[in-house]
């Protein structure tokens, strides 16, 4: 119940604060690509419900179907479950710079408020990546992903997936309040330098 306050609370104040950043990119993204403004995607929640989670669309509109029919590109996705910003086919201009600076996350903040999400928590993964995670899959599932998280804050893209999923259940098993207000501090650093975006 406090961590569903402490979200709350958090999420408001976050929207009320980045709302001229928020409109900004509403209007950016219609003026360079055109609509749609958002993108909506599956993922896997607390107890493996399945929930749409918001972002301001990147990607050019066609470049879902691109990916799935390019056997290269969906190698690529299978990897990470994520395509490159500076891959100039796929992603608008405007998007890789929301990108590179995790504006296009901003939606998100809805989902904190509509319960699906926590500000700090493990990434939220589609349902396919679940199996990622091994023997560590159900434990994932125990909680809520985050809007930012331990992975996020260590280097984000750098980072493999066995340490991925190492970093997601050292936060499992020692998430604390003290641990979340300092996963929060650190990533204004990481959005400041950038650092690991892809």
């Amino acid at each position: 119940m406090k961590k569903r306050i402490f979200d709350l609370i958090l999420a408001m104040v976050g929207l009320i604060l980045v709302s001229p950043v928020f409109v900004g990119c509403i209007l950016m993204t219609y003026w360079r690509s055109g609509r749609p403004i958002f993108f909506t995607h599956d993922r896997l929640g607390k107890d493996g419900k399945i929930f749409k989670l918001w972002k301001f669309r990147t990607m050019k509109v066609n470049a879902q179907r691109v990916v799935h029919s390019c056997p290269e590109y969906s190698k690529m996705y299978a990897m990470n479950f994520k395509i490159p910003c500076t891959d100039n086919n796929l992603v608008t201009g405007w998007g890789r710079i929301m990108r590179k600076t995790s504006m296009d996350e901003l939606p998100q903040l809805v989902n904190v408020l509509q319960g699906d999400m926590s500000i700090v928590g493990p990434r939220p993964i589609v349902p396919s990546e679940i199996k990622k995670y091994g023997p560590y899959g159900q434990k994932l599932l125990t909680v809520k992903p985050g809007l930012t998280g331990y992975w996020q804050v260590s280097g984000r893209n750098k980072i493999g997936y066995p340490a991925r999923v190492f970093m997601d259940m050292y936060y499992i098993d020692h998430q604390s309040l003290a641990f979340d207000v300092n996963i929060i501090a650190r990533t204004f650093w990481v959005l400041l330098t950038m650092e690991g975006s892809m």
